[in-house]
């Protein structure tokens, strides 16, 4: 098969960026293959470039003249519109500073709808079985990080078609006494209460400083891991029912989602803290929030929902995107 030029895959968030440099063969049976790979703290670094500047310079042993990012956010004219994170991105700003020919930009979860091809059973968990046999209708893939980022595959006769979204910009609906109080909470520090809000790793420090107010605790913690980590060691009792909503907040999200996009073929939740709590997201009431939608529980009952663990996840849809983009696969 057909060289293609080693190239750049990038998956860009707030608190992270994840690096890889890409091999492939053109139309090969295996077309991808992440030959140097690395994690870097978005906030240590001054920009983009740099991060990119330091990967080339210290994992790549070939000429790089192609790129292409995933990140959450759109492209107006040449700059990345996103709130989420820690410096402006702009294309030519990284094609000059760093001699590329093309650097090329993909929504973050269109690149893991992208990725999903190549999951494989071993790496995904089941949080809600379905009933019944899987039909052949829109997935749905969708996860929490610094925001809620979500895409929806489509498919059709000769190939899938990957819609973009900015569902977590959607407004918050709350579905029990205690979600309605936080969204009042919410509301007196801003004008649009958005589901990202809540369902984010800052949107779990929003539950929790809110559960603080209500329970008149003086909170003790200010980051998403840190909450994680006292909920799930038990070690505080509002950290550990901020972690509970958090879990009943985003079944009921996702399963809205469904319904919204009509992704009876399934849920793919990728990314974000999800792994880290996956034993204690199995136990909660996130299923049960899946399927609580009055008329539609029939329905929800027939879509399964997968927890999908891959690390590069990012980064290989990125490339798979790029290559499809161009018709090299």
């Amino acid at each position: 098969m057909a060289a293609i030029a080693p190239f750049i895959a990038a998956d860009v968030g707030g608190t992270h960026a994840r690096i890889g440099l890409v091999l492939a063969d053109a139309h090969g049976a295996t077309p991808i293959a992440v030959a140097q790979y690395h994690k870097y703290v978005c906030a240590d670094y001054p920009s983009l470039s740099a991060i990119l500047r330091d990967f080339i310079d210290t994992h790549c042993d070939t000429p790089v003249e192609f790129g292409a990012i995933a990140c959450a956010g759109y492209l107006l004219d040449d700059t990345v519109i996103n709130a989420n994170l820690p410096w402006k991105v702009s294309l030519a700003d990284i094609r000059s500073q760093l001699g590329l020919k093309n650097i090329a930009l993909v929504n973050d979860f269109t690149a893991v709808a992208h990725a999903t091809q190549f999951v494989n059973a071993s790496d995904m968990i089941v949080l809600a079985a379905a009933k019944g046999e899987p039909i052949a209708a829109p997935t749905l893939v969708v996860g929490p990080g610094t925001g809620l980022g979500a895409a929806v595959q489509i498919p059709g006769k000769d190939k899938t078609t990957i819609l973009s979204t900015e569902a977590g910009q959607a407004a918050f609906a709350p579905g029990s006494e205690i979600e309605i109080e936080i969204l009042s909470l919410l509301r007196r520090q801003m004008a649009h209460v958005s589901i990202e809000t809540v369902v984010s790793g800052p949107g779990l420090v929003n539950i929790y400083s809110a559960l603080c107010t209500m329970r008149s605790v003086t909170p003790r913690f200010n980051a998403p891991a840190q909450i994680t980590q006292a909920a799930l060691d038990a070690s505080d009792t509002t950290a550990l029912e901020a972690l509970q909503v958090f879990c009943g907040l985003m079944g009921s999200i996702v399963g809205d989602l469904v319904l919204l996009y009509g992704a009876q073929g399934g849920v793919y939740l990728a990314g974000g803290i999800l792994p880290q709590i996956r034993d204690f997201l199995i136990k909660s009431t996130f299923a049960e929030r899946f399927h609580n939608k009055g008329a539609m529980r029939e329905l929800l009952e027939r879509v399964p929902v997968w927890l999908i663990e891959h690390g590069q996840l990012g980064v290989i849809g990125a490339a798979s995107w790029y290559l499809d983009s161009r018709g090299m696969r």
